[in-house]
């Protein structure tokens, strides 16, 4: 039995290189799929991206390298996060051996990628139509290729590579290993197998495991127009660190993306018709947690790889058991716990079922919180907000304001009142409403967008707005429209007999330290 490491009798090196990552022991996909591919067998691996498959091909691969200027392995993967991430990870299980992979994909300079490999490349990573690109210039020889592998083959199935894998495997010698790893087994993958491989062993890590383990799975029956409440209400409550939220279409991404940012929280979106340089832009914030949420369709979260990911939530529910998977396994990372959040219409309960058994997991019916839960942790965050600003020492320049309403109320009176100014009543009270958004009892045309010269970099809140806007106008705050704030600027909505009253009472108001300007959004120029 293998539990450790050095029980499968790798190399020195490598075991240290293991040791210097943080790994103690193999997972359960590097147990059953590392002794054969050791071997030199061909394998087909069922597991998905978070279970330690990259180490499950790349230990064998590293410890079989040959030095030579051409490539003796080559790593198929769907997507450039992937292609990174795999080249990373194999360059550090390799750095003891002096093993150098590089990465290949569309969106880099062709000629760099020219560079590195003509200065000569142990491991390639690529995906299928960068790979085939660099075949096609002569750029990237295949005639030293002993073991080949396909990392997350359903993916590249479903974004149209079969045909790609198949030109590349037919440019590598008839002699070699072929590893194939995937999270399902759709038809033309089991075909690919059958047609270039030979004897393949089959390791799987039970589908029940593969799922449930440490992500702890619910469900919660909402009507589709509660969907977005039902959402902020477990933003509030749960205040995950980092939350996928998945789509179906790429208008309901933009959607769900846009109401979260007018209602403060730090959303970002990513799905087929932004550019790649937003897409990276996304990741990039939502990784350094710039951005705490994500909103996604299934095509645009392929490939990544996220290990702090504690909620993922299926705004919509999936379309069939294979992207629920995948889905919910974006959490639970690198032996984390995780927690998989799935909303289902009265009429979707058929296809909850089924995924339950294709999937064999149980998703649990859970409650959605009551205004009780949400106003308590909304407390919760503003008694840590001020415990924050306390231990900062920002509040000194505000001590005199302090004595002086202490001089004039109770303490309590005069915190509750503070509180109410920077939160807003309907921030708290009002939970049957999305955020500060629109009374659903006034139209559109009962409103009008002002555009105030401050945002989110002036490290202003929704709550700020609120406040100003009550203080110095006089109006209530559950009055107020939706808030947008970006980060030179904010879009405020108000009643629009009280609009002008707004403006002058706002106009040249000091708000964190600098002059707010305000005005109708419609008379702006440019």
């Amino acid at each position: 039995m293998y539990k450790k490491f050095y029980d499968f009798g790798i190399s020195d090196a490598i075991l240290r290189s293991l040791s210097d990552m943080g790994f103690e022991e193999p997972t359960p996909i590097q147990k059953i799929a590392i002794p054969p591919a050791l071997k030199g067998k061909d394998l087909i691996g069922q597991a998905q991206t978070g279970t330690g498959k990259t180490a499950a091909f790349g230990i064998p691969i590293i410890e079989a390298i040959v030095k030579s200027k051409l490539p003796s392995a080559i790593i198929l993967v769907p997507t450039r996060e992937l292609a990174v991430q795999v080249a990373e990870e194999l360059n550090k299980i390799g750095q003891n051996k002096a093993v150098s992979c590089v990465a290949i994909y569309g969106g880099q300079s062709i000629m760099r990628q020219f560079q590195s490999l003509k200065r000569g490349v142990n491991i390639v990573v690529g995906t299928p139509g960068r790979v085939i690109d660099h075949i096609q210039r002569k750029t990237l020889l295949l005639k030293e290729i002993k073991t080949v592998v396909f990392d997350e083959a359903d993916e590249m199935f479903a974004m149209g590579f079969i045909e790609d894998m198949e030109k590349i495997l037919k440019e590598i010698p008839q002699k070699k290993q072929v590893l194939l790893f995937s999270a399902t087994m759709p038809k033309p993958i089991r075909t690919l197998a059958t047609k270039f491989m030979t004897n393949p062993e089959s390791v799987q890590v039970d589908v029940s495991e593969l799922v449930v383990a440490k992500i702890k799975q619910v469900f919660y029956e909402v009507r589709e127009e509660d969907k977005t409440k039902a959402l902020t209400r477990l933003l509030d409550v749960e205040d995950p660190s980092l939350t996928l939220v998945f789509c179906h279409t790429k208008r309901e991404v933009d959607d769900v993306s846009s109401k979260l940012q007018k209602m403060g929280y730090h959303a970002g979106a990513i799905h087929g018709d932004f550019t790649q340089d937003h897409r990276d832009e996304m990741i990039g914030k939502f990784k350094k947690g710039t951005i705490d949420i994500l909103v996604a369709t299934d095509v645009a979260a392929r490939g990544l790889d996220i290990s702090n990911v504690s909620h993922v939530i299926n705004y919509s529910i999936p379309q069939d058991p294979d992207s629920y998977v995948h889905r919910i396994g974006r959490t639970g990372r690198a032996g984390k716990s995780g927690i998989a959040i799935t909303f289902v219409t009265p009429r979707e309960y058929r296809q909850l079922k089924m995924i339950e058994q294709s999937a064999k997991t149980k998703i649990k019916k859970a409650a959605l919180p009551t205004r009780d839960q949400v106003r308590k942790a909304r407390e919760d965050a503003i008694i840590a907000d001020f415990n924050e600003e306390i231990s900062s020492g920002r509040h000194s320049d505000h001590l005199r304001v302090a004595a002086e309403l202490l001089r004039e109320h109770p303490p309590e009176v005069a915190l509750a009142a503070a509180i109410g100014l920077i939160t807003g009543d309907a921030a708290i009270d009002d939970i049957k409403e999305i955020g500060l958004g629109r009374p659903e009892s006034v139209s559109d045309k009962g409103f009008v967008k002002l555009f105030m010269t401050i945002g989110k970099k002036d490290r202003i809140k929704v709550g700020d707005i609120v406040a100003s806007i009550t203080a110095e106008a006089g109006i209530p705050a559950r009055k107020i429209g939706n808030i947008a704030l970006y980060d030179a600027f904010t879009f405020v909505e108000v009643p629009a007999n009280l609009a002008d009253k707004v403006i002058s009472a706002i106009n040249d108001v000091m708000l964190k330290g600098r002059k707010v300007r305000i005005q109708h959004a419609k008379k702006m120029k440019g």
